[in-house]
């Protein structure tokens, strides 16, 4: 029997009142919002609190993790730092962030609900079992609430080595999304949360994914159905 998913949907308009309304839109079909503020060309979290009862995802993603973010780290964490402070639901950190920014980060996690998921993608292709492991293990030992790995897929096995990650998760008991980018990682997406997966994510629309081989929510939710009948 599959597990129930928990699907993200990922929201990455350059004007905050389209975010805002096209995250109202899609509200009813998620259980996460994820809220690109490096999509955003004057980032505020606020009026997404505000308007939003559908728990958020805020994550701000640098150039140098495949985002459009290109200024001081400073900067960047300012507003992940004011929506923990908010205590939304989860905030996405980068494992190759600078050290002191996740020390800094754990550091305002201490009086806050915010779950923290600590990410790595891998925009080229999909390491060995052990690295991946070993990945996952970084996030635990950094004080991730929530780990994220994702790698692109050139080939089925590739997928596979991705979604295997879940069974060393569960004996570590530690909270994992993994899944592949790319055509062949389609089906990683769609099977994750069904293999013990914490979170898949898809896009608004066929035009608005936020990374390759992100499937629409309307998409995914068909394809669910179509598994579940």
């Amino acid at each position: 029997m599959l597990l129930t998913p928990r699907i993200c949907v990922s929201i990455g308009r350059e004007n905050i009142d389209d975010a805002v309304t096209v995250a109202e839109s899609v509200a009813s079909q998620a259980d996460v919002l994820e809220i690109r503020l490096d999509c955003l060309e004057n980032p505020d979290i606020i009026p997404f609190i505000e308007k939003i009862k559908t728990p958020l995802l805020f994550t701000n993603r640098p150039k140098w993790e495949g985002g459009h973010f290109s200024g001081e780290e400073e900067d960047r964490l300012a507003s992940l730092f004011q929506a923990v402070s908010e205590n939304v639901a989860y905030v996405d950190l980068e494992l190759l962030a600078p050290a002191d920014s996740q020390q800094n980060m754990r550091s305002a996690l201490q009086n806050s609900t915010t779950k923290l998921i600590l990410s790595w993608h891998n925009f080229k292709d999909t390491p060995s079992r052990e690295e991946l492991v070993g990945r996952m293990a970084m996030m635990q030992d950094n004080g991730a609430d929530i780990g994220k790995i994702i790698t692109t897929a050139h080939n089925q096995e590739d997928a596979l080595r991705v979604l295997q990650l879940q069974e060393v998760a569960a004996k570590l008991d530690f909270p994992l999304i993994a899944f592949c980018m790319g055509k062949p990682g389609v089906v990683s997406r769609v099977a994750t949360c069904g293999l013990g997966g914490y979170m898949t994510y898809c896009a608004v629309n066929e035009k608005e994914a936020t990374a390759p081989g992100q499937l629409s929510v309307a998409a995914l939710h068909n394809i669910y159905d179509l598994m579940e009948n």
